[in-house]
């Protein structure tokens, strides 16, 4: 079969099977083997490599990755596409496509425990969420390499005094090394974005770069520090409703920090963060 990444290859396919494209699954399908190709090459595959893919849609990307890797598990929420992926991946019996919502999916035991890399063009609507939930659980990724909204991107890689500097920065930095590999214009989609989109991969560091007590608890004081971003970090907390942490207790660790009652937690490095952490 002809590869997707031709547009006049997908357009038959979805013309074929009367596919109706789901707002709520925010489905943008790829139609650049550049871009594809490119995606692999940050992920690194080889034929040694476990594949997660998130939302394979008509599997443009799937061909691919079955070509790179040794095995390929295509996590697809909408069962519209089942039939489609079964006619386009047909010729490739290294990949399981399985028919979940990928908050749901108990990916250790589906991958049997193994390391995998994650490769994947997110719905932008649910990017964040998913990353999240990837890091948090722990699951045995040593990379994910995902295609998301250009400005998503470029705040997982924010440092510092930044107007993109947030908390996803700050967990994303946490869990892995961020780095921005490739800005994708919309014409490389069917539907076309209204947004830029960038590919962004995320090295899993083995050890978190900061030490911490309570990984969890440092988790909800970032989250919180930037609930109201005009907001001093104290007052933040302060109103956040965090069991044990008061105005007071938070004023207090900052003045043991060296650090101004005044400060926004824009301006915390995550060690800042971890430290803050350990002490309130």
């Amino acid at each position: 079969m002809e590869k997707l990444s031709n547009p006049k290859v997908t357009i038959e396919i979805i013309q074929k099977y009367n596919f109706a494209f789901q707002k709520r699954f925010g489905q943008n399908f790829l139609i650049d083997g550049h871009v594809i190709e490119k995606i692999i090459r940050a992920a690194e595959i080889t034929k040694d490599d476990v594949v997660l893919e998130i939302g394979p849609g008509i599997g443009t990307m799937t061909q691919y990755l079955a070509e790179a890797a040794g095995e390929v598990f295509a996590v697809e929420i909408d069962k519209n596409l089942l039939p489609i992926l079964a006619e386009t991946l047909a010729e490739y019996d290294n990949v399981t496509v399985v028919n979940e919502d990928i908050l749901k999916v108990d990916i250790a035991a589906l991958t049997g425990g193994r390391p995998v890399k994650v490769v994947a063009n997110l719905p932008y609507y649910i990017t964040t969420p998913i990353i999240m939930g990837l890091f948090e659980n722990h699951i045995p990724a040593t990379s994910i390499t995902v295609m998301v909204q250009k400005e998503v991107a470029e705040r997982m890689q924010a440092g510092p005094g930044g107007k993109d500097y947030g908390a996803l920065s700050l967990a994303v930095q946490y869990y892995a090394k961020p780095e921005i590999v490739a800005n994708v214009p919309p014409n490389c989609f069917i539907p076309r974005p209204n947004v830029g989109s960038a590919v962004i991969r995320l090295t899993r560091y083995e050890e978190p770069p900061v030490k911490v007590k309570d990984e969890k608890k440092m988790c909800s004081l970032i989250r919180a520090s930037f609930n109201q971003r005009r907001k001093t970090l104290v007052n933040g907390l302060g109103n956040a409703g965090l069991p044990g942490i008061t105005k007071e207790s938070a004023s207090a660790a900052l003045e043991q920090m060296g650090l101004s009652p005044t400060v926004r937690g824009e301006a915390l490095t995550l060690e800042q963060f971890a430290q803050l952490s350990d002490l309130i």
